[in-house]
């Protein structure tokens, strides 16, 4: 009985099923995250600033910035600035991402509303630079991330939102595996426009089968000498 989606109580309600030993989780640390292909590590704005000014110098895309809660900067200092204000956060929790694992910083993710005591947790602030962009590394990094959370950590829920005219990203989610949950409508002012918040999750009961659909994909034999995939994330599963 308790293997059901739902029980009834005592008095024949219909109730949640029962979520045995649970308890609090610990809250991401901030070490490196590895793999085959790339590296994450907690932001420390001075020492990764030069590196993440060059990788978004490099064929810059503005249109990149548009969904992103902060304007693109006008200057290098400003861009610094910020990333010294992101290193300081606890939530979010921001990390860069290598193009490689002995790479340069190209990108940046975070861990963003925690929440330990339902053990809910929301991957977000994603930028990737064009050297990132399409990349087995840009695909592992988000992979090595819900890792810690479900596998290292043991959370129930990881979460992906974004602006639901942002196409790329919900196109994103759901190559990744995410379910698409709905819109929530006039959710968040920003910049002073509206966003209609697009939800997507992955599961602790999901996990384990996504996660070898991840490391299939990820496996070096998917990939030619080239670099090219093989077999398509979407077509393993």
């Amino acid at each position: 009985m308790a293997n059901k989606e739902h029980i009834k109580n005592n008095f024949d309600q219909p109730i949640g099923r029962p979520v045995p030993g649970w308890s609090t989780r610990r809250l991401p640390p901030r070490t490196p995250m590895v793999g085959h292909y790339t590296r994450l590590e907690p932001l420390n704005g001075p020492l990764h600033a030069p590196a993440l000014v060059q990788a978004f110098a490099v064929n810059p895309d503005v249109q990149s910035w548009t969904y992103l809660s902060n304007d693109p900067p006008q200057d290098i200092m400003g861009y610094e600035a910020w990333l010294t204000r992101a290193t300081a956060s606890e939530d979010p929790l921001f990390h860069v991402i290598h193009d490689g694992v002995a790479g340069r910083p190209a990108g940046i993710a975070a861990f963003l509303r925690i929440d330990p005591v339902n053990g809910v947790i929301e991957v977000g602030h994603i930028h990737l630079s064009q050297a990132l962009k399409q990349t087995r590394a840009a695909t592992e990094a988000m992979y090595l991330m819900m890792r810690r959370a479900f596998d290292e950590l043991g959370y129930r829920r990881y979460e992906w939102k974004c602006d639901s005219l942002n196409a790329p990203s919900r196109q994103a989610a759901l190559r990744l595996g995410f379910q698409f949950e709905g819109i929530f409508r006039n959710a968040v002012v920003t910049k002073g426009r509206n966003r209609d918040t697009a939800w997507f999750s992955i599961i602790d009961r999901e996990w384990p089968a996504r996660r070898a659909v991840f490391e299939r994909w990820l496996a070096p034999d998917n990939f030619d000498s080239n670099g090219q995939q093989r077999i398509a994330l979407r077509d393993i599963g």
